[in-house]
């Protein structure tokens, strides 16, 4: 399997060389040259298979058995899930009125985003430790992805994070997950602006493709393939726990809801359609809701500056693997996507072609929810059902209450909920509800913190460039540079 650029402009590379890569060099995001194709009878031998099964049978196709062979990856990933609380490792929870609510927060820090990024730094040290290779990671997070990123390589002796997060516009629990952690390779900055306005100087990085070979820098946001990758597997997962059967022909179609951010998770849905897997992709925004617009309208264009939400993690207007969507529904059109994305670099607005629009109404329903949104929706699961939403699900719960009200009960719908009401006490108490806490988070409270502060006014781009450059530095005569 080779992966190349969605822009068309880059040498396809195999798994390791998209794995330890940000954006390609010309600026696009790298995806697999082809798309396997899954037969019924594929599809029916996976459904038996438990998580960490159906990971490893998933990542067996896209990654080259001579470079990592399965019985070295199945060991990597039931390492990566070993930490997990749940034995299942993700869990569906069957409740009143077909609602279906995937838990994938079942990880170390209680997001979602454990599951994939679990298996990436595994990949990581599987391949840095046969190189002997060192590298640094810089990561921008809009709450749970540098926490995440943190888990999956503290104490990695070949291994530097850098984590950029936005000061104030995280959960104070999101935030005390990055701070507390204090590791000899663990990085973290404080920005005052938001997660679109820390992006920047992290795209500046990388854009010196100089600086960053040099400097062997590596990303572990949803550019990385291997994110969206694992991704993939809890939409096989989501299928499994709520088709009715796998015996019935044609397959019966299921409804995945997906709150987005980003879009890596809505990306790794849409490569799981393309497979073969028969399901209906349905994305729930909250008020920045770019990608909303984009499928209802046909307009990409941010609509000034990002609005704080109870639903922050989803504070995003730029969905940057929007990229990745529009080439896997153009028919991997690279200069398509090249002339679309040169088009919104030069002026935050695109209109999709009519064929492309089409075809992302076809494949992608969309919704929006504000905040009185999520707390309702809260408020009304745990009344319904005892169940504690965090806001990020409350948003796909929202979208099914709000489609059981004025359709006839059709396709069985499955709600992805990407983080537990643990880390979101303020939502919980404004929705008049009690928040549970687990230990390991009432214990952050009272750690040590570490957070070095961006301030608005200060070049964050060269503070960055001077961090990477003291990290280069100080590793030099350990391990030899990532070639």
């Amino acid at each position: 399997m080779r992966y190349v650029s969605t822009r068309g402009g880059t040498p396809s590379i195999d798994f390791e060389g998209a794995l330890f890569s940000g954006y390609a060099p010309d600026g696009g995001l790298f995806m697999p040259e082809e798309i396997p194709q899954l037969d019924r009878e594929t599809l029916k031998q996976w459904s038996t298979l438990s998580y960490p099964a159906l990971v490893t049978e998933l990542c067996s196709l896209f990654i080259d058995p001579e470079r990592m062979p399965k019985k070295d990856l199945k060991g990597l990933i039931d390492r990566a899930f070993s930490r997990f609380r749940h034995r299942d490792v993700v869990h569906l929870s069957r409740m009143k009125n077909g609602l279906n609510v995937l838990e994938l927060w079942h990880g170390v820090t209680y997001a979602f985003k454990d599951l994939s990024m679990s298996c990436t730094g595994q990949f990581l040290q599987y391949f840095l430790e046969k190189r002997q290779k060192h590298v640094t990671i810089v990561v921008g997070t809009s709450g749970d992805t540098g926490s995440s990123a943190i888990e999956s390589v503290r104490g990695a002796k070949n291994i530097d994070i850098i984590v950029l997060l936005p000061l104030g516009r995280c959960s104070k629990i999101q935030e005390l997950q990055m701070t507390t952690v204090i590791e000899e390779n663990v990085h973290v900055f404080g920005v005052e602006g938001d997660s679109d306005e820390l992006d920047e100087p992290i795209k500046d990085v990388f854009a010196d493709v100089a600086f960053a070979k040099k400097h062997n820098l590596m990303s572990l946001n949803s550019i990385n393939w291997s994110r969206v990758l694992v991704q993939m597997a809890h939409y096989f997962f989501a299928y499994f726990q709520c088709a009715p059967s796998t015996d019935i022909y044609p397959l019966p179609t299921v409804e995945v809801v997906v709150p987005t951010g980003a879009a890596g998770n809505l990306a790794a849905g849409c490569v799981a359609q393309k497979m073969g897997l028969p399901i209906r992709l349905a994305t729930v925004v909250n008020r920045n809701d770019i990608i909303h617009r984009t499928v209802q309208q046909g307009v990409f264009s941010p609509s000034g500056n990002t609005s704080p939400t109870l639903a922050s993690a989803m504070d995003i207007q730029m969905p940057y693997n929007m990229e990745r969507i529009f080439w896997l529904l153009s028919g991997s059109d690279s200069g398509l996507v090249k002339a679309l994305m040169e088009q919104f670099d030069r002026t935050k607005k695109l209109r999709v072609p009519r064929e492309l629009r089409a075809k992302i109404s076809e494949t992608i329903s969309s919704q929006s929810a504000s905040d009185e949104d999520i707390i309702h929706t809260m408020r009304r699961c745990w009344e319904e059902n005892g169940y504690l939403l965090c806001p990020h699900s409350a948003v796909a719960v929202f979208y099914h209450y709000k489609k059981s009200a004025c359709e006839q009960p059709g396709l069985p719908r499955c709600c992805l909920a990407p983080a537990s009401a643990a880390k979101f006490q303020d939502a919980v108490l404004q929705a008049r509800l009690v928040p549970e806490i687990p230990e390991d988070i009432r214990a952050l409270e009272h750690m040590k913190t570490q957070c070095t502060p961006l301030r608005r006014g200060d070049d964050w781009t060269q503070v960055l460039r001077g961090k990477i450059e003291d990290l280069s530095r100080q590793r030099k005569g350990g391990l030899s540079s990532q070639e």
